[in-house]
């Protein structure tokens, strides 16, 4: 089965890729404000999860919302034109990137850390009293695991058997922290600690994240309650655009913060040495993550394409024009 559908699934990682390109230019054209949290390194995810999804299905979203929308088949004009804050942007240019919403989609996305939580949790509660076969997906990333309101959502949500997918994309950042520094426990284990269905997988494996969420969804829909599944995958563009610790050098960083911890007065010596310590170590975490090209889900479906001797080369050029067409519109209407 999933051979037959490999190509149809790389075509919606690979739209979700280049659109989110096409925003990291007119961001930095100055045609964008604010910040910008973009899922680049997250396709295989929500191509991988959305795929399994029908109509009548709802999403709720975090902060980097693009991905699952682009997947779901959102306007790709009304989104850009949203980014930019025009009147006639999907919603209407008060909504920003991370605050998305098309009603026909059943889709909605917030900048609260976890809120997806309890979003989902009322999807998958409307779905249940409608007795339609529908779930509800949660999409959120392992910061928000330690926030209260996703742990209560997944507590209703397995004492109501509610049919809800959890899925957390894993990219061990929480901004410019560690997770494994402000989480106690196995977030895996905080799931199953519920009674709730889990499993782990690798993000960037498009396989294995159709695999893994196809079980899920067939589990939620035989009626037999939530499941959560932890996706790990790669934050390749640091926690927004232009993220120091992206743009950060090491070499060009250690100089200039060893002479201030030598220089300049302020916390006793050993609180400073602790600090500059856990500064360069975030930093070089940050720049051996951004050389794992490695991990790059696009690539990795590509060279699975390649070994089944599927030619993608007609859907690299198809989709490369539509995202290209969409671009001139939303940029034509200014």
């Amino acid at each position: 089965m999933f051979d037959r559908d490999l190509s149809a699934v790389y075509r919606q990682m690979l739209r979700s890729r280049l659109f989110e390109e096409a925003v990291k230019l007119l961001w930095e054209e100055g045609k964008i404000s604010g910040e910008m949290h973009l899922g680049i390194g997250e396709e295989a995810i929500a191509a991988g999860v959305i795929a399994h999804l029908r109509d009548g299905d709802a999403m709720a979203l975090d902060h980097r919302c693009t991905p699952p929308l682009v997947v779901r088949g959102v306007d790709l004009v009304l989104m850009l034109r949203e980014f930019m804050g025009k009147g006639d942007g999907l919603c209407r240019g008060m909504g920003g990137h991370m605050h998305m919403f098309s009603p026909q989609h059943l889709a909605a996305s917030s900048g609260i850390v976890g809120s997806s939580g309890p979003l989902a949790t009322g999807f998958a509660m409307a779905a249940q009293y409608r007795n339609n076969n529908c779930l509800s997906l949660a999409f959120f990333g392992d910061g928000a695991c330690n926030q209260g309101m996703l742990m209560e959502s997944f507590n209703l949500a397995v004492a109501w058997e509610l049919p809800v997918l959890f899925v957390c994309k894993d990219n061990a950042w929480a901004i410019t922290t560690q997770s494994s520094h402000v989480t106690g426990g196995n977030i895996l284990e905080r799931a199953r600690s519920f009674g709730m269905d889990s499993q782990e997988v690798d993000g960037t494996d498009i396989e294995a994240v159709y695999t893994s969420a196809g079980n899920a969804v067939d589990r939620i829909r035989n009626g037999r309650g939530p499941s959560f599944l932890r996706a790990f995958c790669p934050r390749m563009q640091g926690h927004y655009l232009g993220d120091p610790l992206r743009r950060a050098n090491m070499m060009e960083l250690t100089i200039p913060l060893t002479k201030a911890f030598t220089t300049q007065p302020g916390a006793p010596v050993a609180e400073r040495s602790g600090s500059l310590g856990m500064l360069l170590t975030l930093v070089g975490k940050a720049t051996v993550e951004k050389q794992l090209t490695r991990n790059d889900p696009i690539t990795r479906a590509r060279n699975k394409l390649k070994a089944q001797k599927i030619d993608i080369s007609a859907i690299d050029k198809e989709v490369e024009k539509e995202i290209k067409q969409a671009l001139e519109s939303a940029l034509l209407a200014e």
